[in-house]
C-alpha cells in the first residue's frame, strides 16, 4: 500500500502550506484530498511535488505492503509457478 504520510513530514520541514500548494502551484485541492484519503495520483503529479518540495520521491511516499497485497502476490506466484511445471 502507497503511504503518504512522509509528504506532510516533509511539507512541515519545507514550511509549504496545503494552501500554498493550491494557490501558488496549482495543486488542485482534489489532488490532496485524493493524497489525505490514501487514493492514487499520477506520477506527473508525484513529479511537480518532488520539484516543488524539492526533494526525492521517498520524501513524499513509501510502500509498505499490507498482509492481503502480500498474500495475494504469493498465491499468484505460486499459480504462475504451477502453470510453468504443467507445461
Amino acid at each position: 500500500m502507497i503511504d503518504y504520510s512522509p509528504l506532510w513530514n516533509t511539507m512541515d520541514k519545507k514550511k509549504i502550506t496545503k494552501y500554498q500548494l493550491i494557490y501558488h502551484y496549482n495543486i488542485s485541492s482534489n489532488t490532496l484530498r485524493r493524497i489525505r484519503n490514501g487514493e492514487a495520483i499520477t506520477t506527473e503529479t508525484i513529479n511537480t511535488l518532488c520539484l516543488i518540495l524539492n526533494c526525492k520521491v521517498q520524501d513524499i511516499i513509501s510502500f509498505n505492503a499490507t498482509e492481503e497485497e502480500k498474500s495475494f502476490i504469493t498465491n499468484k506466484r505460486n499459480e504462475i509457478q504451477d502453470n510453468k511445471n504443467k507445461s
